[in-house]
């Protein structure tokens, strides 16, 4: 038996599958929660049955300690040799990682390097990588970059208006994220329409928590909303997304704030749909609130759609046209109420929903036979993706 962990390491969780390969069979999966906070909990999901351990874990380390003893309990595994390859997610390989990449303990020094970039998730996801290292050395460890699929941006797209100097002395320009999801739901769709991904222009929209949108063309990421940061592009369940980066110092002097990364919390935890509606940052009990004449969740349903809408009319400019139009994530995937409202805003290009086929939240092609545009839900899996390039440089 070949087995594949795909790894994804978060500031104080710790998500995992264990898949066959090559055939792609998940064997088993869980989380690891509240890693450095009281009353951690891991779960673990293996042939039907739920297993839980609840106790305190105080670092990646650990967890990761946990989750093999865990393994080994519950007979998930006979011996370490079993696991073949890891793959782990990392958030920011910058503008250098073009590519998913062996681990080695320069590259994971690199990822240490780049944790200016992405604070909250580098850091651990270089120490769960060493503690891999250290756990399974016969195995091939793949480090997967949320970043990498964003490298082909073109110049126009991916630097700021900002001094140039900017950019070549301190790296600032749009990274974006979700790549590894974007780029799977990509090559998916061109498969459903059973043409090459080489000639189609899409629009892929990973709506979740955190939400972005991409173009792309021939196979290739030619634009994304998110930037610098994730904080950047459509309004988000917590985060504002795009805004005037002048309202940060005249509220910082209105609140009394004399930090910075005071102001920026309030931006990437209190704001986008939460801090709009005041209801939550869960769209299901936006709606629902909206559904009962709450005027606020109505409204942030409202600027919810309006900034996707802007976000996909833009592409198609960008692109000069689109081919197709693909849904996925946790509202993409699961919301047809939110694929309509955003579908019938842009008919214009002559794009149509068949009503019939948008109620799903399973994989489908959900445009009627009239749309110029096929529209498509297609649930994510990023975890399959990353195993399969794993697989790929092994």
């Amino acid at each position: 038996m070949s087995l594949t962990f795909a790894i994804n390491a978060g500031s104080s969780s710790l998500k995992f599958q264990l898949i066959e390969m090559p055939e792609e069979k998940v064997i088993a999966k869980g989380l690891v929660e509240r890693i450095g906070i009281d009353h951690s909990l891991l779960e673990l999901e293996y042939n039907g049955e739920t297993y839980e351990v609840r106790e305190d874990i105080p670092n990646h380390e650990r967890a990761v300690e946990l989750l093999f003893e865990q393994l080994q309990e519950h007979n998930v595994i006979d011996n370490y040799d079993d696991i073949t390859g890891v793959g782990h997610r990392v958030v920011n390989g910058g503008e250098d990682i073009k590519d998913s990449t062996l681990v080695t303990e320069e590259l994971i020094e690199r990822v240490e390097e780049l944790s200016e970039l992405a604070p909250l998730h580098n850091p651990p996801q270089a120490q769960v990588m060493r503690v891999f290292k250290d756990k399974l050395p016969k195995a091939t460890m793949v480090a997967v970059f949320d970043t990498s699929f964003h490298t082909s941006l073109p110049a126009e797209n991916y630097l700021y208006s900002i001094p140039t100097e900017y950019y070549e002395e301190y790296g600032v320009r749009k990274y974006g994220a979700h790549g590894t999801s974007h780029k799977y739901v990509a090559e998916r769709a061109a498969e459903m329409l059973d043409r090459p991904l080489e000639e189609l222009k899409l629009i892929t929209c990973h709506l979740g928590n955190g939400a972005s949108i991409t173009a792309v063309e021939n196979g290739q990421s030619v634009d994304t909303s998110m930037g610098f940061t994730p904080l950047a592009g459509i309004t988000m369940g917590t985060r504002s997304g795009d805004i005037d980066v002048s309202i940060l110092p005249y509220l910082m002097e209105k609140l009394n704030l004399t930090d910075v990364s005071d102001m920026i919390d309030i931006l990437n935890k209190q704001s986008g749909v939460l801090g709009l509606s005041g209801v939550s940052s869960d769209m299901r009990d936006v709606e629902g609130a909206a559904n009962e004449g709450n005027e606020r969740a109505i409204l942030a349903l409202d600027i919810y759609v309006n900034r996707i809408q802007k976000y996909i009319g833009q592409y198609i400019a960008t692109m000069n046209g689109v081919d197709g139009i693909v849904f996925t994530a946790g509202v993409g995937e699961n919301s047809a109420y939110m694929r309509d409202r955003i579908i019938k805003g842009i008919s214009w290009f002559g794009i149509e929903l068949d009503s019939k086929a948008n109620d799903t939240r399973e994989e489908a092609i959900i445009s009627s036979k009239d749309s110029k545009v096929a529209v498509l839900n297609i649930p994510t899996n990023e975890e399959i993706a990353i195993a399969r390039d794993v697989e790929r440089l092994k």
